[in-house]
């Protein structure tokens, strides 16, 4: 708190997550596909008041097909996932950035069709959280809204 009763103002880095964890490998099938993972044990900080936050991360996309551009780097693999959300987890950030950080980078990574993150935060005071971030034209059924 400032003198005078106001809250002091605060600054926030939302780029700490470690991006260069992520790996990526070749689309295996020239049909379309769609890859759902699904990550369960979250886990983040609040950057009020240091409180750790749960949750669970739903990564839904659907890779470049073989034999087109960008399919070469068409899907994540899953222990450099597992790390780099591991890499949030002694980091102050809200529910909100979280969510679009983990969009921005798997997409600059894997330049997919779409791509749409969704988490979900267990309950704090009473409130539980839905945060979506999306890339690209996401199909209808999965928006869930």
């Amino acid at each position: 708190m400032r003198a005078g009763g106001g809250i002091e103002a605060r600054t926030y880095a939302w780029a700490m997550a470690n991006s260069k964890l992520l790996e990526a490998f070749p689309t295996p099938s020239a049909t379309p596909i769609v890859i759902e993972h699904i990550a369960e044990e979250f886990t983040s900080q609040c950057p009020k008041t240091g409180h750790p936050d749960f949750g669970a991360v739903t990564l839904r996309y659907q890779p470049v097909p073989t034999g087109k551009p960008g399919a070469e780097q068409g899907c994540v693999e899953l222990k450099s996932l597992k790390l780099y959300y591991q890499s949030f987890r002694s980091e102050g950030i809200f529910y909100e950035a979280v969510t679009g950080v983990i969009r921005d980078d798997l997409v600059r990574l894997l330049k997919p069709a779409w791509l749409q993150v969704v988490t979900s935060w267990r309950g704090r005071g009473g409130i539980r959280s839905v945060i979506r971030a999306e890339h690209g034209d996401v199909p209808a059924h999965f928006r869930g809204c």
